[in-house]
């Protein structure tokens, strides 16, 4: 199948998953923590995995697919057709009722994103893309055409825990002393997503992000005009040290960012 293909198909899966998360939004939700105090997990994180697995199975059912929750591979395919996606991103934000979570469901080639949806319900926005253009309720968007960093907003992304707070505290830093402001907000496919409709100018971290949290935004913002690297300025992949997004325009200053916080500046 086509592209424009695989994008129906995964806009279909992401409102399927949303749906089910959304049914559960601001209820009685058993939380319970993986790997740290703030990586929390739900039911409703499984049941919407598993939504949106059943979706992709009536049309790829020889296709890999990666996720975050458990029945899932973790790591994407170098090679073939795979789906990744992330039945709730923004899971903290999800419970404790803030509208700022989605489900992301993006089509990966030879371990490059292809195609991709992203389904804010809480929000009423959803973001796709078919790899040519990026669009939100269905009208197209491009990056944002600001050059000056000092009318910029930049948020810094992914989790620094607390071994690793001084990191945080030099991007925090990093960003106020080049950028406009600094948002703060806990979803990073909806960062990627404000990159490619132009409501952000940038997303930094030096972490290696996980590919559900990333591949279907990233596909948006490269196809709405924006730019995505590692923190050394080489194209971004899945398995890429640190995530660096901009509209292009001030990519070198997000870059110079991005390597403060690893204290390379």
């Amino acid at each position: 199948m086509t592209d424009d293909e695989r994008a129906s198909v995964a806009r279909r899966a992401a409102e399927v998953g949303a749906e089910v998360a959304a049914d559960r939004f601001r209820t009685e939700n058993e939380v319970t923590r993986k790997a740290s105090k703030t990586d929390v997990v739900t039911a409703a994180d499984h049941d919407a995995q598993k939504a949106v697995i059943d979706v992709l199975d009536e049309t790829y059912p020889e296709d890999a697919i990666v996720g975050e929750e458990s029945g899932a591979l973790k790591r994407v395919p170098d090679a073939g057709a795979a789906w990744v996606i992330d039945p709730i991103d923004g899971t903290n934000n999800y419970v404790r009722g803030a509208r700022l979570w989605g489900t992301a469901v993006a089509a990966v080639h030879d371990g490059q994103p292809v195609a991709g949806a992203t389904n804010l319900p809480a929000l009423d926005d959803v973001y796709w893309t078919d790899g040519e253009r990026t669009y939100r309720n269905g009208e197209s968007v491009s990056v944002s055409e600001r050059s000056d960093p000092e009318t910029c907003a930049v948020t810094p992304t992914m989790w620094w825990d607390f071994d690793a707070r001084d990191r945080y505290e030099r991007a925090c830093g990093a960003i106020v002393e080049r950028f406009g402001d600094l948002r703060r907000i806990g979803c990073a496919q909806a960062e990627l997503a404000g990159v490619a409709d132009g409501s952000l100018d940038g997303v930094v971290t030096d972490v290696r992000a996980n590919p559900w949290d990333t591949l279907a935004g990233v596909a948006m913002v490269r196809a709405a005009g924006g730019t995505v690297t590692d923190i050394e300025g080489d194209r971004w992949r899945h398995d890429s040290v640190g995530l660096v997004a901009s509209n292009g325009r001030i990519h070198g200053s997000v870059l110079a960012a991005a390597r403060e916080i690893r204290g390379e500046e």
